[in-house]
């Protein structure tokens, strides 16, 4: 059975599970804040908690042993004007990376238009694309309301139900 991860990249983001059963899981990416590597100033950057996510990853494929699991990734937002977010999306990326390398999964990226296109409404830009990434996403899966995510989007979770409904 195909079951599927959607990851919204970036230290923001969101990793979702969909399981072939149609029951399904999602975490806010697992953080940590520690001083920046820049000399000149106290600064703090976040960093994908790996420990965390790793042994997330592993109790949710655990659910699905005999599984196929097929990881989604938005591709990162690049952007030279915002050079301290594109390096915080590229930190972020590079950690996913190394924990789907280490459990022995490969992926397949997506650029957030596309996905967007599919299962939000037309029209919606900006600030708009989160509260309806919302309410699409607690329409489809009632029970994120319960997970405890805290962000303003379940960009993570529709991810993986694009890839589930187009077959990827």
């Amino acid at each position: 059975m195909i079951y599927y991860c959607g990851i919204d990249n970036g230290v923001s983001g969101q990793a979702a599970f969909l399981f072939s059963d149609g029951s399904y899981d999602a975490i806010d990416m697992p953080v940590k804040r520690e001083l920046s590597y820049q000399k000149s100033k106290k600064v703090f950057i976040r960093r994908i908690d790996y420990d965390v996510l790793k042994l997330y990853f592993e109790t949710m494929m655990a659910r699905e042993p005999e599984g196929e699991l097929r990881v989604i990734i938005e591709r990162p937002m690049i952007n030279s004007h915002l050079f301290t977010a594109s390096l915080s999306a590229i930190r972020a990326l590079e950690s996913q990376m190394i924990l789907l390398e280490h459990l022995g999964l490969s992926c397949q990226f997506i650029d957030s238009k596309k996905w967007q296109k599919e299962l939000l409404p037309k029209g919606i830009s900006g600030k708009e694309l989160k509260k309806a990434s919302m309410d699409v996403g607690i329409r489809l899966f009632p029970k994120c309301k319960s997970l405890g995510i805290k962000h303003k989007d379940l960009d993570g979770m529709l991810i993986a139900e694009y890839a589930r409904r187009i077959g990827l």
